[in-house]
């Protein structure tokens, strides 16, 4: 079986051991700082481990999965040039953040030396136009806290430093426990992307914890349960002990994120549905959140999002599609290089997700995005050839009566109390009539939909209810339609870090996630017009969604081909081919196509989100 080639020459990396003596009571404070400090290690499927083991060598799936547990050390904005200069938005976020985060960059260069970023040829050099190389992160990050990238062509993203990790002081004293609170995974890491802990991330809460107090935070991972599977052992509303006799005491160890302060008492915590529950005003990496930052001039976006935007390569009054565009990050940048000038038809198949892009849309002052609610998947419209007419659509308005009477009838049961609502009858649930309580088109309510929208009135929309807002359907559009096609594929998104579990991906669920992709492609393959291009994105690492689909696309059609890429950011893909236990050989990139694509690897000096980008040119005869 050959090997994968090409991406990096190994890094060695010493990992520290920590280990609990139970058998002396009396921590010291080296046992102490061991047990209050961040060093996660990723779990993995045994069989999805050894599949990444061989595609990229022990020593260096090790250094990635060291990576992925911990973010990157800057975050990186796109600047909406329609509105705003670079200079300007520069300025703007030193004068906000040069004084909260005085000191932030304080030894982020070590950072990098502690997770191993100090050499390597696997993503971070970058070719420059003059043919010289240069590492991104020396010249634009060691040029300030605030600063513009360097890489050509993408000198309107703006790189903010961050630090860490950092060592925090929790203040321990033998006499008096310390107080703790335990986050959910997820809390945690947003926490270390640089949110604070609100009230649906607490888990567990030390007894007796009142508004004020100063609080270490650690995070609840999952483990392996009996029978299979994972959960995490914490039940929400656990009181910590605080001590050796707390059940989850080894649970925890190495797994604190910082240090915080209640913002409310500890039956406030779990009474609350929503709320800041600790300001994490000392955690163990530093980087600022820009929530409500410079809005409709900014946009925070990992930066292989960014560079796959301009891979694509729009053009003024070229028509573009986005196929899977939600939240609507690359869609924006694609609008935003077109100068708003052509048309970028953004798709997804939820109803809330689409209205979220044009939300985007109109905070960035964009104007050529379409937006359809569509599934990826039916993204070929399906009529015959005698339903066809001139226009490249099949789309339908969704904002029928049907509609306009629920959202009526809705918004009268909700302009009601709760005993109003109890006594509704049949007659005053009539469509668009029940203050009156006129007889035609009456609408029987039952009373569980009743008791639904109450809970709507108290928990706001599900995440499965529309928000309001109009949105179109799409039966799908007419075949070659496009100029080009962004495919930035649902997947399993390995790449993204900070990431403290994966092992809920088996060698199976990586596999289907393959076909799905494949899938999607077919139709992508479909919309595009001879002639153009489509480019194909993940934020996984996983070679059988990268590579492999790299493989089908240009074993299944003849007429594509891979083209070059520019800029140039990211490192070579994988040579080679994996072969299952079942005898399934999974074929991936070879001898000359690795350097056609753009692989961008966590553990690179680069310090990104895994990533990949493969840019495919239709000949103009297909």
């Amino acid at each position: 079986m050959k090997k994968a080639r090409g991406l990096v020459r190994a890094i060695s990396s010493s990992s520290r051991s920590f280990s609990l003596n139970l058998q002396n009571p009396t921590k010291s404070p080296m046992d102490a700082s061991e047990r209050y400090c961040f060093n996660p290690v990723l779990k993995w499927n045994p069989q999805v481990e050894a599949y990444f083991v061989s595609a990229y060598g022990a020593e260096h799936f090790a250094l990635i999965s060291q990576a992925l547990t911990r973010p990157s050390c800057y975050s990186c904005i796109r600047v909406n040039t329609l509105k705003s200069a670079t200079d300007a938005v520069i300025d703007k976020l030193r004068a906000l953040l040069g004084e909260k985060f005085h000191g932030l960059a304080n030894g982020s260069s070590n950072s990098r030396r502690e997770n191993g970023r100090d050499s390597g040829d696997h993503g971070g050099a970058v070719l420059g136009s003059s043919g010289d190389t240069v590492d991104p992160l020396k010249e634009s990050l060691d040029s300030g806290l605030v600063s513009r990238c360097q890489i050509p062509g993408l000198e309107y993203v703006v790189l903010v430093r961050g630090s860490g990790p950092h060592n925090i002081d929790y203040g321990l004293n033998p006499d008096k426990p310390l107080k703790e609170v335990i986050v959910s995974r997820k809390c945690a890491e947003s926490v270390l992307r640089g949110a604070q802990v609100y009230v649906p991330g607490v888990m567990a809460c030390s007894a007796y914890v009142e508004k004020g107090d100063a609080v270490a935070v650690s995070v609840a991972v999952e483990r392996p349960v009996p029978g299979g599977g994972w959960a995490i052992d914490v039940t929400r509303g656990t009181v910590l002990q605080g001590a050796q006799t707390d059940p989850y005491y080894l649970e925890r160890s190495g797994l604190y994120i910082g240090q915080g302060t209640t913002m409310m008492s500890r039956s406030s915590i779990f009474r609350a549905s929503e709320g800041v529950a600790v300001d994490m005003n000392n955690k163990v990496y530093g980087l600022p959140s820009f929530n409500n930052v410079l809005e409709g001039e900014i946009f925070l976006q990992n930066l292989p999002s960014i560079v796959t935007a301009h891979v694509l390569d729009p053009q003024k009054g070229e028509r573009i599609l986005d196929m899977c565009a939600a939240p609507g990050g690359k869609t924006t940048a694609i609008a935003s290089i077109m100068k708003d000038e052509g048309e970028v038809v953004a798709v997804d198949r939820s109803h809330n997700k689409v209205l979220e892009i044009q939300k985007l849309a109109t905070e960035l002052g964009l104007n050529c995005i379409t937006t359809y609610k569509l599934d990826a998947l039916k993204a070929v419209c399906r009529r015959s050839d005698s339903d066809i007419s001139s226009s490249s659509y099949c789309a339908e308005d969704t904002s029928n009566s049907a509609i306009s009477n629920s959202n009526m009838m809705e918004s009268h049961v909700e302009n009601k109390s709760g005993s109003e609502i109890e006594g509704l009858s049949v007659a005053e649930t009539c469509s668009g009539n029940a203050s009156n309580g006129q007889g035609e088109g009456k609408v029987y309510v039952s009373r569980a939909e009743i008791r639904k929208s109450m809970r709507r009135m108290k928990n706001g929309p599900g995440r499965n209810q529309s928000t309001g807002g109009r949105v179109e359907k799409s039966n799908g559009f007419l075949p070659h339609s496009f100029d080009r096609v962004l495919l930035d594929a649902p997947c399993s998104a390995l790449g993204l870090r900070p990431r403290l579990f994966s092992a809920e991906e088996t060698v199976e669920s990586l596999r289907n996630h393959a076909k799905y992709q494949q899938r999607m492609f077919d139709q992508a393959v479909q919309l595009v017009r001879p002639g153009g291009v489509i480019v194909y994105s993940t934020c996984t690492i996983n070679p059988g969604e990268n590579e492999a689909l790299v493989r089908y696309a240009l074993d299944t059609y003849k007429f594509l081909s891979l083209a070059s890429q520019y800029p140039r950011v990211g490192g070579p893909g994988l040579v080679g081919h994996y072969e299952y236990p079942d005898g399934l050989v999974e074929e991936w990139l070879r001898p000359g196509e690795e350097e056609l694509v753009q692989r961008f690897d966590p553990s690179a000096p680069l310090d990104t989100i895994g990533f990949f980008i493969a840019k495919f040119s239709v000949s103009a005869v297909s």
